[in-house]
Formats: structure tokens, C-alpha cells, sequence
């Protein structure tokens, strides 16, 4: 096995989300993020 094949085996962890973790915690943050971008943008008079 070669440098670049076994570099190739190994996943780098970037801080992403997980996969194994709480699908809907990420979920319902998600939905308050467009939500409170919408009422942002309604206050502000850009819709």
C-alpha cells in the first residue's frame, strides 16, 4: 500500500456535522435560522 492510498483510507474529520448524530436538532435549527432571516428581513422592508 502506497502514501497515497492509505492517506486515502483515512477520513479527515473537518468539523462538520455528524453522521451519526441528532438529525433533528440540526433540523429545527435549521427552520429557526430561516425563520428568524425572514423576520429580519421583514423588519428591515427588504422583502
Amino acid at each position: 500500500m502506497t502514501a497515497s492510498t492509505a492517506a486515502a483510507t483515512v477520513r479527515t474529520r473537518t468539523g462538520g456535522p455528524r453522521e451519526n448524530g441528532p438529525k433533528i436538532f440540526e433540523h429545527v435549527m435549521g427552520w429557526t435560522f430561516v425563520i428568524v432571516l425572514a423576520m429580519l428581513v421583514a423588519q428591515l422592508g427588504l422583502l
